[in-house]
Protein backbone atom coordinates (compact mmCIF):
# COMPACT_ATOMS: atom_id res chain seq x y z
CA UNK A 1 0.00 0.00 0.00
CA UNK A 2 1.16 3.54 -0.64
CA UNK A 3 2.38 5.53 2.30
CA UNK A 4 -0.34 7.89 3.54
CA UNK A 5 0.87 11.45 3.97
CA UNK A 6 -1.27 14.37 5.08
CA UNK A 7 0.23 17.78 5.87
CA UNK A 8 -0.76 19.53 9.08
CA UNK A 9 -3.57 22.07 8.84
CA UNK A 10 -2.63 25.62 9.77
CA UNK A 11 0.82 27.11 9.88
CA UNK A 12 3.13 26.17 12.73
CA UNK A 13 5.39 29.09 11.88
CA UNK A 14 3.79 31.31 14.49
CA UNK A 15 3.61 28.82 17.36
CA UNK A 16 3.24 29.01 20.29
CA UNK A 17 0.23 31.24 19.77
CA UNK A 18 0.28 33.04 23.08
CA UNK A 19 -0.48 36.65 23.90
CA UNK A 20 2.12 39.25 23.02
CA UNK A 21 4.26 40.25 25.98
CA UNK A 22 3.71 43.94 25.23
CA UNK A 23 1.33 45.99 23.12
CA UNK A 24 4.34 48.08 22.10
CA UNK A 25 6.06 45.95 19.41
CA UNK A 26 9.72 45.04 19.80
CA UNK A 27 12.07 45.05 16.79
CA UNK A 28 15.18 42.86 16.81
CA UNK A 29 16.59 43.59 13.33
CA UNK A 30 16.94 46.74 11.26
CA UNK A 31 17.71 47.46 7.63
CA UNK A 32 21.29 48.16 6.57
CA UNK A 33 21.47 51.75 5.34
CA UNK A 34 24.45 53.22 3.51
CA UNK A 35 25.39 56.86 3.36
CA UNK A 36 27.62 59.44 5.01
CA UNK A 37 24.88 61.11 7.06
CA UNK A 38 23.30 59.24 9.99
CA UNK A 39 19.53 58.95 9.98
CA UNK A 40 16.85 57.40 12.14
CA UNK A 41 15.46 54.08 10.87
CA UNK A 42 12.04 53.90 12.50
CA UNK A 43 8.86 55.68 13.50
CA UNK A 44 5.54 54.88 15.19
CA UNK A 45 1.93 55.97 14.81
CA UNK A 46 -1.64 55.06 15.68
CA UNK A 47 -3.94 53.14 13.37
CA UNK A 48 -6.99 55.18 12.37
CA UNK A 49 -8.79 52.79 10.05
CA UNK A 50 -9.19 52.02 6.35
CA UNK A 51 -10.43 54.02 3.40
CA UNK A 52 -9.99 53.97 -0.37
CA UNK A 53 -8.46 56.24 -2.99
CA UNK A 54 -8.32 56.51 -6.75
CA UNK A 55 -4.78 56.54 -8.08
CA UNK A 56 -2.66 55.68 -11.10
CA UNK A 57 -1.44 52.09 -10.74
CA UNK A 58 2.30 52.30 -10.05
CA UNK A 59 2.97 48.53 -10.35
CA UNK A 60 4.69 47.99 -13.70
CA UNK A 61 3.80 44.30 -14.00
CA UNK A 62 0.15 44.77 -13.10
CA UNK A 63 -2.51 44.25 -15.77
CA UNK A 64 -3.80 47.74 -14.91
CA UNK A 65 -0.37 49.46 -14.92
CA UNK A 66 -0.70 53.14 -15.74
CA UNK A 67 -4.49 53.11 -15.38
CA UNK A 68 -6.61 54.80 -12.74
CA UNK A 69 -7.72 52.18 -10.21
CA UNK A 70 -9.30 51.99 -6.78
CA UNK A 71 -6.82 51.23 -3.98
CA UNK A 72 -7.58 50.19 -0.41
CA UNK A 73 -5.47 52.19 2.04
CA UNK A 74 -4.82 52.19 5.77
CA UNK A 75 -4.74 55.58 7.48
CA UNK A 76 -2.25 56.10 10.33
CA UNK A 77 -1.99 59.24 12.47
CA UNK A 78 1.60 60.23 13.18
CA UNK A 79 2.19 62.75 15.98
CA UNK A 80 5.79 63.88 16.39
CA UNK A 81 8.05 61.67 18.50
CA UNK A 82 10.65 62.89 20.97
CA UNK A 83 14.17 61.62 21.71
CA UNK A 84 14.70 61.14 25.46
CA UNK A 85 17.96 59.22 25.49
CA UNK A 86 20.68 57.27 23.69
CA UNK A 87 22.01 53.79 24.40
CA UNK A 88 25.34 52.34 23.30
CA UNK A 89 25.82 48.61 22.68
CA UNK A 90 28.99 46.53 22.56
CA UNK A 91 29.26 42.92 21.42
CA UNK A 92 30.57 40.15 23.64
CA UNK A 93 30.42 36.35 23.47
CA UNK A 94 26.70 36.42 24.29
CA UNK A 95 25.70 39.06 21.73
CA UNK A 96 24.83 42.71 22.19
CA UNK A 97 25.24 44.14 25.69
CA UNK A 98 24.34 47.61 26.91
CA UNK A 99 27.45 49.66 27.65
CA UNK A 100 25.92 52.90 28.89
CA UNK A 101 23.04 55.33 28.46
CA UNK A 102 22.69 59.09 28.19
CA UNK A 103 19.38 60.76 29.04
CA UNK A 104 17.82 64.11 28.27
CA UNK A 105 18.35 66.29 31.39
CA UNK A 106 14.92 67.92 30.89
CA UNK A 107 12.49 65.01 30.64
CA UNK A 108 8.75 65.63 30.49
CA UNK A 109 6.79 65.08 33.70
CA UNK A 110 4.34 62.67 32.04
CA UNK A 111 7.15 60.12 31.66
CA UNK A 112 6.75 59.41 35.38
CA UNK A 113 3.58 57.57 34.40
CA UNK A 114 5.73 55.08 32.48
CA UNK A 115 9.04 54.61 34.26
CA UNK A 116 11.16 55.92 37.14
CA UNK A 117 13.23 58.73 35.73
CA UNK A 118 17.02 58.42 36.11
CA UNK A 119 18.55 60.65 38.78
CA UNK A 120 22.12 61.93 38.97
CA UNK A 121 22.75 60.79 35.40
CA UNK A 122 26.31 61.66 34.34
CA UNK A 123 25.83 62.27 30.61
CA UNK A 124 29.35 63.62 30.18
CA UNK A 125 30.86 60.31 31.35
CA UNK A 126 28.38 58.34 29.21
CA UNK A 127 29.29 60.13 25.98
CA UNK A 128 32.98 59.78 26.78
CA UNK A 129 32.56 56.04 27.39
CA UNK A 130 30.75 55.63 24.04
CA UNK A 131 33.56 57.34 22.14
CA UNK A 132 36.33 55.44 23.91
CA UNK A 133 34.79 52.00 23.34
CA UNK A 134 34.26 50.23 20.04
CA UNK A 135 30.47 50.37 19.86
CA UNK A 136 28.61 47.79 17.82
CA UNK A 137 25.45 49.94 17.67
CA UNK A 138 24.00 53.10 19.11
CA UNK A 139 20.24 53.47 19.35
CA UNK A 140 17.94 56.30 20.33
CA UNK A 141 15.42 55.98 23.15
CA UNK A 142 12.28 57.71 21.92
CA UNK A 143 8.77 58.31 23.22
CA UNK A 144 5.39 58.80 21.62
CA UNK A 145 3.10 61.73 22.40
CA UNK A 146 -0.46 60.36 22.58
CA UNK A 147 -1.63 63.55 24.28
CA UNK A 148 -1.44 65.21 20.85
CA UNK A 149 -3.99 62.75 19.40
CA UNK A 150 -7.65 63.14 20.30
CA UNK A 151 -8.62 59.71 18.92
CA UNK A 152 -6.42 57.85 21.45
CA UNK A 153 -7.81 57.56 25.01
CA UNK A 154 -4.43 57.50 26.73
CA UNK A 155 -1.87 59.90 28.15
CA UNK A 156 0.85 57.45 29.09
CA UNK A 157 3.55 57.50 26.37
CA UNK A 158 5.15 54.43 24.83
CA UNK A 159 8.94 54.17 25.04
CA UNK A 160 10.99 52.27 22.47
CA UNK A 161 14.38 52.00 20.77
CA UNK A 162 15.08 53.29 17.28
CA UNK A 163 18.19 52.31 15.36
CA UNK A 164 20.48 54.78 13.61
CA UNK A 165 21.85 53.98 10.16
CA UNK A 166 24.53 55.48 7.94
CA UNK A 167 27.80 57.19 8.73
CA UNK A 168 30.61 56.14 11.07
CA UNK A 169 30.31 55.35 14.76
CA UNK A 170 31.55 58.80 15.70
CA UNK A 171 29.07 60.45 13.36
CA UNK A 172 26.23 58.39 14.85
CA UNK A 173 27.27 59.36 18.39
CA UNK A 174 27.32 63.03 17.41
CA UNK A 175 23.93 62.63 15.73
CA UNK A 176 22.44 61.01 18.84
CA UNK A 177 23.91 63.74 21.05
CA UNK A 178 22.45 66.43 18.80
CA UNK A 179 18.99 64.77 18.71
CA UNK A 180 18.71 64.47 22.51
CA UNK A 181 15.57 66.27 23.68
CA UNK A 182 14.41 67.11 20.14
CA UNK A 183 11.30 66.09 18.23
CA UNK A 184 11.30 64.36 14.84
CA UNK A 185 8.49 63.63 12.40
CA UNK A 186 7.58 61.00 9.81
CA UNK A 187 9.14 63.17 7.09
CA UNK A 188 12.52 62.85 8.85
CA UNK A 189 12.23 59.07 8.54
CA UNK A 190 10.58 58.28 5.17
CA UNK A 191 9.35 59.82 1.94
CA UNK A 192 6.30 59.31 -0.26
CA UNK A 193 6.46 56.09 -2.27
CA UNK A 194 8.96 54.32 -0.01
CA UNK A 195 8.70 50.66 1.05
CA UNK A 196 8.35 50.07 4.79
CA UNK A 197 7.74 47.21 7.20
CA UNK A 198 4.85 47.56 9.66
CA UNK A 199 5.00 45.81 13.06
CA UNK A 200 2.00 45.66 15.39
CA UNK A 201 0.04 43.43 17.74
CA UNK A 202 -2.97 41.89 16.00
CA UNK A 203 -6.58 42.03 17.13
CA UNK A 204 -7.22 39.72 20.07
CA UNK A 205 -10.11 37.22 20.09
CA UNK A 206 -9.43 35.51 23.42
CA UNK A 207 -9.86 31.75 23.89
CA UNK A 208 -11.20 30.15 20.71
CA UNK A 209 -11.81 26.61 19.53
CA UNK A 210 -9.88 24.35 17.16
CA UNK A 211 -11.63 25.40 13.96
CA UNK A 212 -11.33 29.17 14.34
CA UNK A 213 -7.80 29.00 15.74
CA UNK A 214 -6.27 26.61 13.21
CA UNK A 215 -8.75 26.38 10.34
CA UNK A 216 -9.15 22.59 10.56
CA UNK A 217 -11.95 20.94 8.63
CA UNK A 218 -15.27 20.28 10.36
CA UNK A 219 -15.95 16.65 11.16
CA UNK A 220 -18.70 14.80 9.28
CA UNK A 221 -22.30 15.35 10.28
CA UNK A 222 -22.46 11.68 11.25
CA UNK A 223 -19.83 12.20 13.91
CA UNK A 224 -20.85 11.59 17.51
CA UNK A 225 -21.44 14.52 19.89
CA UNK A 226 -19.45 17.24 18.11
CA UNK A 227 -18.29 18.62 14.76
CA UNK A 228 -16.04 21.59 15.62
CA UNK A 229 -13.39 19.33 17.07
CA UNK A 230 -10.34 17.37 15.94
CA UNK A 231 -10.61 13.65 15.35
CA UNK A 232 -8.07 12.63 18.02
CA UNK A 233 -5.11 13.94 19.97
CA UNK A 234 -2.56 11.71 18.24
CA UNK A 235 -1.19 8.15 18.30
CA UNK A 236 -0.85 5.89 21.33
CA UNK A 237 2.91 6.31 21.25
CA UNK A 238 4.48 8.66 22.25
CA UNK A 239 2.41 8.82 25.40
CA UNK A 240 1.89 12.57 25.29
CA UNK A 241 0.18 15.13 23.07
CA UNK A 242 2.72 16.57 20.62
CA UNK A 243 2.84 20.32 20.02
CA UNK A 244 1.76 20.03 16.38
CA UNK A 245 -1.77 18.86 17.28
CA UNK A 246 -4.22 21.74 16.71
CA UNK A 247 -5.98 22.60 19.95
CA UNK A 248 -8.12 25.40 21.36
CA UNK A 249 -6.44 28.37 22.99
CA UNK A 250 -5.49 32.01 22.67
CA UNK A 251 -6.35 33.48 19.29
CA UNK A 252 -5.05 36.85 18.17
CA UNK A 253 -3.13 39.51 20.11
CA UNK A 254 0.13 38.28 18.58
CA UNK A 255 2.93 40.49 17.31
CA UNK A 256 3.14 40.28 13.53
CA UNK A 257 5.23 41.98 10.84
CA UNK A 258 3.85 43.03 7.47
CA UNK A 259 6.73 43.27 5.00
CA UNK A 260 6.99 45.67 2.05
CA UNK A 261 4.09 48.06 2.54
CA UNK A 262 4.08 51.00 0.11
CA UNK A 263 3.89 54.41 1.79
CA UNK A 264 1.63 56.25 -0.64
CA UNK A 265 1.48 59.66 0.99
CA UNK A 266 2.40 61.69 4.08
CA UNK A 267 -0.04 64.54 4.62
CA UNK A 268 -0.27 67.49 7.02
CA UNK A 269 -3.78 68.69 6.17
CA UNK A 270 -6.42 66.51 7.92
CA UNK A 271 -9.20 68.13 5.90
CA UNK A 272 -7.97 66.14 2.89
CA UNK A 273 -8.65 62.77 4.53
CA UNK A 274 -11.27 63.14 7.30
CA UNK A 275 -14.61 61.57 6.22
CA UNK A 276 -17.95 63.10 7.12
CA UNK A 277 -18.62 62.25 10.74
CA UNK A 278 -15.06 61.03 11.33
CA UNK A 279 -13.53 57.56 11.19
CA UNK A 280 -15.38 54.72 12.89
CA UNK A 281 -14.25 54.14 16.50
CA UNK A 282 -11.60 56.85 16.12
CA UNK A 283 -13.02 60.25 15.23
CA UNK A 284 -11.18 63.01 13.40
CA UNK A 285 -7.51 63.22 12.51
CA UNK A 286 -5.91 66.40 13.91
CA UNK A 287 -2.32 66.27 12.70
CA UNK A 288 0.07 64.47 10.36
CA UNK A 289 -1.19 61.28 8.74
CA UNK A 290 0.04 58.64 6.31
CA UNK A 291 -1.65 56.45 3.70
CA UNK A 292 -0.28 52.94 3.20
CA UNK A 293 -1.37 50.56 0.44
CA UNK A 294 -3.40 47.65 1.79
CA UNK A 295 -4.13 46.53 5.33
CA UNK A 296 -2.04 46.66 8.51
CA UNK A 297 -2.17 44.47 11.64
CA UNK A 298 -4.22 45.40 14.67
CA UNK A 299 -7.50 47.13 15.47
CA UNK A 300 -8.27 50.85 15.46
CA UNK A 301 -6.12 52.92 17.87
CA UNK A 302 -3.37 50.25 17.98
CA UNK A 303 0.25 51.46 17.98
CA UNK A 304 2.07 50.52 14.76
CA UNK A 305 5.83 50.73 14.38
CA UNK A 306 7.51 51.27 11.01
CA UNK A 307 11.05 50.54 9.86
CA UNK A 308 12.91 50.60 6.56
CA UNK A 309 12.07 47.48 4.53
CA UNK A 310 14.49 44.64 5.30
CA UNK A 311 13.26 42.16 2.64
CA UNK A 312 12.69 44.32 -0.40
CA UNK A 313 14.37 42.62 -3.39
CA UNK A 314 13.07 44.76 -6.23
CA UNK A 315 15.09 47.10 -8.39
CA UNK A 316 16.25 50.48 -7.16
CA UNK A 317 13.78 52.12 -9.55
CA UNK A 318 10.89 50.41 -7.75
CA UNK A 319 12.17 51.12 -4.24
CA UNK A 320 10.62 54.61 -4.14
CA UNK A 321 7.57 55.12 -6.38
CA UNK A 322 5.09 57.80 -5.34
CA UNK A 323 1.82 57.20 -7.22
CA UNK A 324 -0.38 60.00 -8.50
CA UNK A 325 -3.48 60.14 -6.27
CA UNK A 326 -6.53 61.52 -8.07
CA UNK A 327 -9.19 61.14 -5.34
CA UNK A 328 -9.40 60.37 -1.62
CA UNK A 329 -12.74 59.09 -0.34
CA UNK A 330 -14.33 61.34 2.29
CA UNK A 331 -17.76 59.77 2.28
CA UNK A 332 -19.37 59.05 5.64
CA UNK A 333 -18.45 55.72 7.25
CA UNK A 334 -21.51 55.87 9.50
CA UNK A 335 -23.76 54.19 6.95
CA UNK A 336 -25.83 57.27 6.15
Amino acid sequence: MPKHNKPNRGSMAFSPRKRARSETPHISSWAAVDGDDPKILGFAGYKVGMSHIMAIDYRKKSVTAGQEIRMPVTVVELPAMKVIGARGYIRDTYGLRTLTEAWDPKLDADLERKLPLPKDQNNKASWKSMKENDLEEIRLLVRTQPKLVTGIPKKRPEIMEMAIGGGSNEAQIDYAKDMLGKEFTMNDFAADGEMLDAIAVTTGYGFQGHVKRWGVKLLTHKNSKHRRMIGNLGPFSPGYVVSTVPQAGQTGYHQRTEYNKRLLKIGDNPDEINPKGGFLNYGLIRGTYALLHGSLPGPTKRLIRFRKAVRFHGSAANAVVAPKITMVSQESQQGV
